[in-house]
């Protein structure tokens, strides 16, 4: 039958009468298969628009928040010899408490009493050095004596010459009175020898004005060299002052000369003091390097140069030890792409190794046993396997973190970014693509924009 009628008559047809009807029919079990079928897709459908919370899964491990407070090593500042250990593995050492005693090996540092010598050493070159500035001193009142000296015979010399020079003037007078004096004699000689030779004079009146020529002409010649006499007095004065100034210029300049090389000589002595104050102060903390103690309250954790009688290199790791107190977090390592959803204070759950827990990582407020924790740091490069690595420490507005909890132990955390229904995370997984990240600046408008009018086409 075509069964293109809308009236039917299956009702009108006894089934029960016809066996190949009755095997056509569904069982009952099918029937009831497909409602629950279709219940499912319903239940289905109604869960795809349920929301979800997105979230970023990473492994990571325990370590702690301050960098002073991770596990680290003692290393020994100096060449050594092991004498004696002082703390077992797994003790709990206070800050300055000693751990190991080193012996010295090294030939220059035998001496018991280096440091002592070091001292007398600084000791004797601070005297050479007092001993510089006592002839620094008398040096500097050797010069200014000599130009005290130099004035005093500059004084006297200059007076000698002045005295000269007066002198000098009274000579030229007298030198020109006895030329005068000359002219008149010999003036009156003259005439006494006109009148002698008319007989009118006497030949002992002309003797006489002969005699007193002569003896004028003799005062002009005595005037004369004692004239030349003062110019030579003034002049070998005059030589004598440029002598003296230059002798005391020359012992001035000598003293001078002494002078600035014992002030040389005391500032290399100074230098050398500096030297050696140094040297006895690395002396005297090399002495304090032989007692290597814990640097702050720690666990011994494993000693790395065991024995007794053995050396050590300086910078030689001794011992590891963990920080007591330390302030946990843990280290998570994202991918590049999660990188812009992870922001400083984020809330972040965790999962550590050991303490059970249901975790819903959808809805995370079904999940039991997890532990909050906040985003502290964010690395701003890659590691080596091209991951980014985030600190995250405790929240203390939380559950705190379990007290057994050690460093190095490992944790799963949750990080929860934005609630988006079930069916656009099923579809965001799907495509591979990331979650949600851009976000709305509070305050900022967006402004539209459009062509001039003269770019539009007419």
């Amino acid at each position: 039958m075509l069964n293109i009628s809308n009236n039917t008559i299956t009702a009108e047809i006894p089934e029960s009468k016809y066996k190949s009807l009755k095997k056509l029919d569904l069982p009952g079990i099918h029937k009831g298969f497909r409602r629950w079928f279709l219940v499912v897709i319903l239940i289905i459908l109604i869960m795809l628009f349920l929301p979800w919370t997105q979230n970023i899964q990473s492994k990571g491990k325990v370590t702690a928040l301050d960098p002073s407070q991770r596990p680290q090593t003692i290393h020994a500042t100096i060449a050594g010899r092991i004498e004696a250990w002082y703390v077992q593995e797994g003790d709990l050492v206070s800050k300055g408490d000693t751990i190991v005693f080193l012996s010295e090996i090294k030939e220059e540092y035998f001496d018991p009493q280096l440091v002592n010598r070091a001292n007398l050493q600084v000791q004797a070159k601070t005297s050479s050095v007092n001993a510089y500035d006592a002839k620094i001193n008398a040096l500097e009142q050797q010069v200014a004596a000599m130009r005290n000296e130099l004035i005093l015979k500059q004084d006297q010399l200059s007076n000698k010459i002045r005295q000269a020079e007066l002198k000098k003037l009274s000579l030229e007078a007298a030198l020109a009175q006895a030329r005068i004096d000359l002219d008149i004699a010999d003036y009156q000689y003259r005439r006494t020898d006109t009148l002698y030779a008319k007989g009118i004079k006497s030949l002992t009146d002309l003797e006489g004005k002969k005699l007193k020529q002569q003896e004028t002409a003799a005062k002009l010649v005595k005037a004369e060299n004692e004239a030349l006499e003062i110019d030579n007095e003034i002049a070998i004065n005059r030589l004598e002052l440029r002598n003296v100034v230059n002798e005391y210029q020359s012992k001035i300049a000598k003293a001078e000369s002494d002078k600035f090389s014992s002030l040389s000589e005391r500032l290399q002595a100074e230098g050398d003091i500096q030297k050696l104050q140094t040297q006895a102060q690395n002396y005297q903390l090399r002495s304090g390097f032989y007692y290597i103690t814990a640097p702050q309250d720690c666990y011994i954790t494993k000693a790395l140069t065991p024995g007794i009688g053995e050396t050590v290199k300086n910078g030689e790791a001794i011992v590891s030890i963990m920080p007591a107190n330390a302030n946990l977090a843990v280290e998570l390592y994202i991918q590049p792409m999660d990188l812009p959803l992870i922001q400083i204070g984020q809330p972040v759950n965790f999962i550590f190794d050991g303490w059970p827990a249901f975790v819903f990582s959808g809805w995370p407020n079904l999940s039991l046993g997890t532990f909050q924790g906040t985003v502290a740091a964010i690395d701003n490069n890659t590691n080596e396997d091209g991951f980014y690595r985030i600190l995250v420490s405790s929240d203390e507005t939380e559950k705190p973190w379990p007290d057994a909890l050690r460093v190095g132990s490992g944790a799963q955390g949750v990080a929860f970014i934005n609630d988006v229904p079930l069916w656009y995370e099923l579809w965001r997984q799907l495509n591979g693509f990331p979650p949600d990240f851009y976000q709305e600046t509070p305050g900022v408008k967006s402004f539209k924009t459009k062509a001039p009018v003269k770019s539009v086409a007419k």
